[in-house]
């Protein structure tokens, strides 16, 4: 592990990974992933369940806030999502 993450408390850890996943999911926009997609383009081929559960819990949290949709295997932003990536210039 490296130092800046050694400092990150679980709640940002978290934080970081949403986002991570979120900026992920919005930049293949509008390519549909499925869950092992999106796990491999952030995480490589995880072998540690720590790293796969923390995206399953981000992807979870994503979906519960309304930013994303879960449809069988695959992850999609929401309208919302998308809305307020392109207010931010996305």
């Amino acid at each position: 592990m490296d130092d800046a993450h050694d400092t990150q408390s679980p709640a940002e850890e978290d934080a970081a990974t949403e986002a991570a996943v979120l900026s992920q999911l919005l930049s293949l926009h509008p390519i549909h992933v499925t869950f092992d997609e999106l796990l491999r383009e952030i995480a490589g081929e995880p072998e540690d369940f720590a790293r796969r559960d923390a995206i399953e819990r981000a992807v979870r949290d994503l979906t519960a806030a309304g930013l994303l949709h879960r449809n069988d295997d695959f992850v999609l932003p929401s309208r919302a999502a998308l809305r307020f990536d392109e207010l931010l210039g996305g």
